[in-house]
């Protein structure tokens, strides 16, 4: 199993980056939380990495803190909990967040994730409780980006949930609705505020 990945960040989207190295580029899928820390990076990175392998497919999956990669290994050990899902719900929620939701047994604040529904949000938290230990971090609000750059950030939002399985007239809905509230958020802002009205 690949333990991590080091290269040139050639490509960075919300759902999936591409890193060269050896002369080959690696698409590798991330949470929104690994594409928010990979905003101002420039030139090499590093990703720790879990890899999935199917019958149709090889899939890597690229987190920037072991933190988040042993949440994502956690969550897909939950029955009903896919790597997909497992993304979705850390591109929706902080770790912090996630914490110290599973921790309270706050079982309500995990539905406003897709796909995720009661008797899920309930798994998660009794399979999960005791191997989180509770947070106590206080959580930041980012500040959203000054001027313009409306449209490239709301296309940008727009791909992404639709690259998550959203459909398009959903979507585009939901930013409008952002974007009309606060024109200058940040596309990650943006995508977690749509992951919560888009049902």
């Amino acid at each position: 199993m690949y333990e991590y990945i080091k290269g040139i960040l050639t490509e960075n989207t919300p759902t999936s980056v591409v890193v060269e190295t050896g002369g080959i580029g690696w698409q590798v899928n991330i949470p929104l939380s690994t594409f928010e820390a990979l905003q101002n990076c420039k030139g090499e990175v590093k990703l720790l990495l879990h890899e999935v392998i199917r019958e149709d497919a090889w899939i890597l999956y690229g987190f920037m803190t072991e933190r988040e990669r042993g949440l994502f290994r956690l969550l897909i050990g939950v029955s009903g909990v896919g790597p997909g899902t497992a993304v979705l719900i850390l591109s929706s929620l902080s770790v912090d967040e996630l914490e110290q939701i599973i921790s309270s047994g706050d079982h309500k604040r995990l539905k406003i994730v897709k796909g995720i529904g009661a008797k899920t949000a309930e798994r998660i938290i009794v399979d999960l409780k005791d191997k989180i230990k509770p947070v106590d971090q206080t959580l930041s609000i980012q500040p959203g980006l000054a001027g313009g750059m409306v449209n490239d950030v709301y296309e940008e939002a727009l791909a992404a949930l639709m690259a998550l399985g959203f459909p398009k007239p959903a979507s585009q809905k939901a930013l409008q609705r952002i974007f009309d509230a606060t024109p200058s958020i940040k596309v990650e802002g943006a995508i977690k505020q749509a992951l919560a009205i888009i049902k």
